[in-house]
């Protein structure tokens, strides 16, 4: 059993009132999450909002930059920690826990710390009326306290996502994860304590959205800027909170990204990228695939593909040799995801692969497990295709034309991203123009350099993260100009 206490000024804080954190795996209780309170929240806000004048403030650049080194190295030297609360809360297998979300969320750190290092200003030379000169110059301030709300499908990784700009830029931040995934976050305060980094610089606090921590956190008035990825009903919601005060948001929302494959694609290939997208982290990826387009002459190979795919992964425990496919992460979100699973058969889906619930054997089968499941025949009105499941799931279609490709995957609200797999350089430059997304993928998926622009078009978020583009967000550019 884990106590997962707030982390507040650099200390651990219960309160009253507990909730359950229960393993995807086999639904046994890990332990209870001190929800934070009216109390809680401004305690934890209003010390990010002292910190920023404290010792914090006075660290010169390098030095911010070699203690937020300290962070990720601190993450490493307590990997297998890390480890273990991410698949905890979780229930991914090990294999992509180890590999991907800690090793990335310590990166973070690292990445973002020597790119503000690194990033020059502007300066202009100003003739003036009088015959003489001004000197222009661009001066990055921190924008102030951060409100970072994190989801729960890759917790540590897109947190550190978040945080780790926001410290390279000289801000504080108040954290409030997921209520079903507290693990990474709250470890992640002992790594700061015990490489220095000064209280307040970084809170955590638990609990809900609506109602409880999150909405709490977006409403108060010493929250400079918050930054969300989640749902887009929520971002709306912390949309008009983030109002008051006309204070900047940066959103990752929803998504229903499409899969392209011409027929002159490496068929291989294809099937094996469009099947990460469906699949990985049992389909609980912003970025993943959950509609795919085919075009005609290999349509029928490429769903017999696909349904091969699916049936051929191995649920079970995380650590069990083999293993490479989790449960998904709550009972909620298992009978949410299954509606969508009835409601395909409703309205008339071929279930290619899955479709239900697999039989898992002895405790695992108290777990929020579903099968990978692929369909076809579904008209593109069916909610199925419209809406976001965030399951391990796809529907396949055919098309013909290019222009059809494109208008297929255009038409939903959303725009976050897009995978597209052809030879032709040409299709894969058009495509690229066409598609109505944040990023696009050729020939590969979740293939990403941090230091390029990420963020979602139409619904799917507000914004540019990575790189650079980081700065327009965590910093507030001033202007000084001195005559001379």
């Amino acid at each position: 059993m884990t106590d997962f206490r707030n982390f507040i000024d650099g200390q651990w804080v219960a309160t009253g009132n507990t909730f359950d954190n229960r393993d995807p795996v086999d639904n046994r209780l890990i332990g209870r999450v001190h929800e934070a309170g009216d109390a809680e929240v401004d305690a934890a806000v209003r010390a990010a909002n002292a910190a920023l004048r404290g010792p914090w403030a006075k660290l010169k650049t390098q030095q911010r930059v070699e203690l937020l080194h300290a962070v990720a190295d601190g993450i490493t030297r307590r990997f297998d920690d890390f480890v273990d609360a991410e698949i905890a809360d979780t229930g991914k297998p090990y294999d992509l826990a180890s590999h991907l979300d800690i090793p990335r969320g310590a990166a973070n750190f690292k990445i973002f710390a020597d790119l503000v290092r690194n990033i020059p200003n502007e300066t202009f030379d100003l003739e003036t009326p009088d015959g003489g000169h001004a000197l222009n110059y661009g001066v990055r301030v921190p924008r102030g306290v951060i409100g970072v709300i994190c989801p729960w499908n890759l917790p540590l990784l897109l947190m550190t996502w978040k945080v780790g700009p926001a410290l390279a830029c000289g801000n504080t931040v108040v954290v409030k994860p997921s209520e079903d995934t507290p693990g990474t976050a709250t470890l992640l305060g002992e790594v700061m304590n015990e490489v220095g980094v000064p209280p307040g610089v970084y809170n955590v606090i638990h609990g809900r959205g609506p109602g409880s921590a999150g909405e709490k956190l977006t409403r108060h008035p010493l929250v400079d800027g918050i930054t969300f990825t989640g749902e887009t009903r929520t971002g709306e919601a912390i949309m008009q909170a983030a109002a008051v005060g006309v204070r900047p948001v940066s959103f990752e929302l929803g998504g229903k990204n499409a899969g392209i494959v011409f027929a002159d694609a490496d068929f291989d290939k294809a099937v094996a990228g469009i099947a990460r997208a469906a699949f990985d982290n049992t389909g609980q990826v912003c970025l993943g695939t959950e509609r795919v387009y085919v075009q005609r002459p290999i349509f029928e190979r490429f769903v017999a593909a696909m349904g091969e795919r699916a049936r051929g992964f191995r649920l079970g425990r995380p650590r069990d040799p083999g293993v490479n496919l989790g449960p998904l992460i709550s009972q909620r979100h298992r009978d949410k995801v299954l509606s969508y699973y009835t409601r395909a058969r409703e309205d008339g889906a071929t279930v290619v692969a899955g479709g239900g619930v697999p039989d898992m054997p002895d405790e695992l089968a108290a777990g929020a497990w579903v099968q990978p499941t692929v369909w076809t025949g579904l008209p593109e009105t069916s909610a199925v295709i419209q809406q976001e499941i965030f399951g391990p799931c796809c529907h396949i279609a055919p098309f013909d034309t290019e222009e059809e490709a494109v208008a297929l995957a255009n038409a939903t609200p959303y725009g976050l991203a897009a995978t597209v797999w052809t030879s032709n350089v040409g299709t894969a430059h058009r495509m690229g123009q066409a598609l109505e997304v944040g990023i696009c993928w050729i020939n590969s998926w979740f293939l990403r350099d941090l230091r390029t622009a990420f963020g979602g078009a139409k619904q799917s978020g507000i914004g540019r993260e990575g790189g650079v583009h980081s700065l327009e967000f965590y910093t507030e550019l001033r202007n000084v100009c001195v005559k001379l």
